[in-house]
């Protein structure tokens, strides 16, 4: 903490000497990249005292806050007539040494504190002797006498003794950093798991500042932005070293690397489509034309897409196969889907695939609410474990269970299958809406068989007992009078009467349900072709089947037998009722004229209902003078 406030405590006071004296951005920019190194080598130092990479931001932030202090106080000096100005002068002009050479260890040690090898300790001794022969060199050389206000260095030395420690100091010095960077370069290449992750944090930054630097030194007098620029690329390294090893978001790098890259060659693609167009139209329409302007900027919009496309997949490809092999698996599975070759359901299949994680479970969001469920539709299991959201377009869709794959690469194929697992969340739903549809016309059904049998058991029970009664009382009514009476023919028509109401009542309840359906559906079709005005051929087991079931089977065999009666002109039918597959089939076949057509109110329409409440299909085969088949499929359990 010392160190960090000593590094702030000089940046202010170099900033509050320099104002006026120099551009603004000279102490403000450098001081805030040397402020940048103090708080990282802060953090790391707390966190991780015995890693000396953290002691060697903080070394070089102290370093660099000192030459700004110097150079400040030695310009403010000279304006004031203050003593030691060109003394503090002279301090500036060799103190960044020291910390260019902890820049050396840092590529060294990065990112453990530890050398790669015991053999590159040479290249630290060759880069600190080369530092110790360049500061007195760079100190006492009279050729650097124009950095002082003065125009002369106070401590110069005549000779060629200075010029050579330069020259040699700034040689081996350049030669350490050269071999650092590539001890980072092998490292990089011999890493793997958590320490790759970090390099890639720290090579990534370096790799930003060594493009960025270069290109901000040929621009500096021509813009200010290019001090800005230096400024945020040399701070990127410093704090960038810091996540890496804090370990912060640690993962997250690839990401940031993929999509630099990307879009920077992105942008250099369609400067150079854009720069091509402009000159080609402007030379064919004339310079200054505002046609090639338009035409540029509409050829660099036009390209942005398929240029952004075929630039990801070469970076995917190339940096990033694991990525670019599940992204394009997940694709070609979105493919099949379209072409009806796969189905949606197996996208939690293909997502343990492309991610090598056989513990990644799917969970969706019912369209219409009611908690979880996997991709069966059955309820999900609340069990411990992480969860991931899934979102498209702002509507949750579910979750993903247990994934132990790259949260990066996750979140990628999860957005990339988003359209299959929506897919499979509303085909749950609409499978859940369907199976409810057809328990409640079922629930409707059953209810109705109740009714029927409960209204069967009130007539039979009740108003027929009550009939027969009186039918009984006048019966004996009718024996106690004397013969000849006329009151005897008055009771006689009563109980004619009685006898046809008691007659109706028997088919009216036959109707609502069979009292033959008691014995089993075989035998109930039996009495009912002995019943037949033409000759029926019985095909049916004596296998009993739910009660619904058997009555929906006895009604549609008397509407067909009803229909080859009045309407086929058939001399036979055949009449079949067999379970299979699950289902009981019941089939009515004639050989009459055939044509039969249900229409709206006839009583095929009204089997189509009856047999659709049952969750059956019916299927009437009638062509012209071939007869006429009428098949129902009733499901009846296994």
């Amino acid at each position: 903490m010392a160190l960090f406030a000593l590094t702030v405590a000089a940046q202010v006071a170099a900033a509050v000497l320099s104002a006026g004296l120099e551009p603004a951005y000279d102490t403000i920019l450098l001081g805030f990249a040397a402020v940048a190194q103090a708080v990282a080598g802060g953090l790391i130092a707390s966190r991780y005292p015995r890693n000396p990479i953290g002691w060697l931001f903080l070394g070089s932030s102290v370093a660099g806050a000192i030459s700004e202090l110097a150079q400040g106080y030695g310009l403010r000096a000279a304006e004031r007539g203050w003593p030691l100005g060109p003394e503090m002068e002279w301090t500036e002009l060799w103190s960044w040494l020291p910390g260019a050479f902890a820049g050396i260890l840092i590529f060294l040690l990065f990112p453990d504190g530890r050398l790669l090898d015991r053999r590159w300790r040479w290249a630290a001794w060759v880069g600190g002797i080369g530092v110790v022969l360049a500061m007195p060199g760079w100190s006492l050389s009279p050729d650097r006498g124009l950095q002082f206000v003065g125009g002369a260095n106070p401590m110069a030395v005549e000779g060629a003794v200075p010029d050579v420690l330069v020259y040699t100091g700034m040689t081996l010095f350049l030669a350490g950093w050269t071999a650092s960077a590539v001890a980072l370069v092998v490292r990089f290449r011999r890493s793997t798991g958590e320490e790759r992750q970090q390099l890639k944090w720290f090579a990534f930054a370096v790799a930003v500042a060594g493009v960025v630097m270069p290109v901000a030194v040929l621009l500096w007098e021509r813009t200010d932005v290019a001090p800005v620029i230096a400024a945020l690329a040399l701070a990127g390294v410093p704090a960038a070293a810091c996540v890496a090893i804090l370990r912060h978001r640690l993962y997250d790098i690839d990401v940031v690397i993929n999509r630099t890259m990307v879009y920077g060659v992105v942008t250099l693609a369609l400067a150079g489509a854009y720069a091509a167009t402009a000159l080609f139209v402007g030379t064919a329409l004339g310079g200054g034309s505002v046609s090639a302007t338009a035409a540029a900027t509409l050829v660099a919009a036009a390209a942005f897409r398929p240029v952004r496309t075929r630039v990801q997949d070469a970076v995917d490809r190339r940096f990033s196969r694991a990525r670019y092999d599940a992204l394009h698996r997940v694709a070609m599975f979105l493919e099949e889907v379209r072409a009806g070759r796969a189905e949606p359901e197996g996208v939690e299949d293909v997502m343990r695939e492309v991610l090598g994680d056989q513990g990644l479970e799917l969970r969706f969001v019912l369209p219409e609410g009611g908690g979880l469920v996997d991709a069966r539709g059955a309820p999900a299991r609340d069990a411990p474990g992480d969860r991931i959201p899934i979102e498209r377009a702002g509507t949750p869709l579910g979750e993903v269970r247990d994934a132990r794959a790259r949260p990066d690469l996750l979140r990628q194929v999860v957005e990339a299958g988003g359209l299959a697992i929506e897919i499979v969340r509303l085909r749950i739903g609409l499978r859940r809406q369907v199976a409810a549809v057809a328990a409640s016309r079922a629930r409707i059904v059953a209810a109705g068989d109740d009714e029927r049998r409960r209204i069967e058991r009130n007539l039979h029970d009740g108003a027929q007992q009550r009939l027969v009664s009186i039918g009984l009382a006048l019966r004996h009514a009718q024996h106690e009078l004397a013969p000849g009476e006329p009151a005897g023919h008055t009771i006689e028509a009563a109980l004619a009467e009685v006898a046809d109401a008691i007659r109706e009542l028997r088919e009216l309840a036959r109707g609502l349900r069979p009292a033959q359906l008691d014995a089993g559906l075989g035998p109930a079709l039996q009495e009912l072709a002995s019943r037949a005005a033409l000759p029926v051929e019985v095909r049916a087991s004596d296998e009993r089947f739910p009660r619904a079931v058997e009555a929906a089977a006895y009604f549609i065999a008397c509407e067909g037998l009803t229909n080859a009666t009045k309407h086929a002109r058939a001399s036979a039918v055949v009449l079949s009722a067999q379970r299979r597959n699950g289902s009981l089939l019941v089939s009515v076949a004639d050989d009459g004229i055939g044509g039969a057509e249900p229409s709206a109110g006839s009583g095929l329409s009204g089997l189509h209902d009856r047999v659709g409440a049952h969750g059956g299909h019916l299927r009437i085969e009638s062509d012209p003078s071939s007869g006429t088949r009428l098949i129902a499929e009733l499901p009846c359990g296994s």
